[in-house]
């Protein structure tokens, strides 16, 4: 086996990285969840 096909199956695309701090990614989606609950209510949508 090379090292370029051991190391192929692992190519970085740019998404989340898994060692990142959890805790803010929970708050920002939770934050996220209520703006745009605050959006809709205001422009009478719901």
């Amino acid at each position: 086996m090379t090292t370029h096909s051991a190391t192929a199956g692992r190519v970085r695309t740019g998404g989340p990285e898994e060692d990142g701090p959890k805790i803010l990614e929970h708050v920002m989606g939770w934050t996220l969840v209520v703006v745009v609950a605050m959006l809709v209510t205001q422009l009478g949508l719901l």
